[in-house]
């Protein structure tokens, strides 16, 4: 599977971290590549972009609280980015809302943490049925606007 990856600075060390994980994938990284403070969108837009016109699969954003990099995420036609904290809020990020772009915070988890909830993230399958019907009204709502 091809995933996408970025962080700001904050998410520096748990992307290179959550990287070693995912080492069976093939990973595309978009920085940043050191811990120096930089602004989140410069990186998140480009992971997020390369999830939404399908060169990737999904992706996985990373900053301190994990809301800027959603927000970036969530703005790019063809993504639906879920902010998960644990792996029952990422496993129905899949199973019911088909997320494609994995948002992580980094100061409010640990490795340990975000590492179970990325294995849970990548291994749930959407449902469909039910789910289905609300994923297409939001694709519908993307294509008006």
């Amino acid at each position: 599977m091809k995933i996408a990856i970025a962080s700001d600075h904050a998410g520096f060390e748990l992307k290179e971290a959550l990287k070693k994980l995912l080492e069976k994938h093939e990973i595309i990284d978009f920085g940043t590549t050191s811990p120096d403070s930089m602004d989140y969108p410069d990186t998140g837009f480009e992971a997020a972009e390369a999830v939404g016109n399908g060169d990737c699969e999904l992706g996985i954003v990373i900053c301190g609280s994990g809301v800027g990099m959603s927000i970036v995420a969530n703005k790019v036609d063809g993504v639906r980015a879920a902010l998960c904290y644990n792996p029952e809020c990422a496993k129905l990020s899949r199973q019911h809302n088909n997320a494609n772009v994995l948002a992580l915070p980094a100061r409010f988890i640990s490795t340990e943490e975000a590492e179970e909830i990325v294995k849970t993230w990548l291994t749930t399958e959407f449902e469909g049925g039910r789910h289905n019907r609300r994923v297409n009204k939001i694709r519908e709502y993307e294509k008006r606007s």
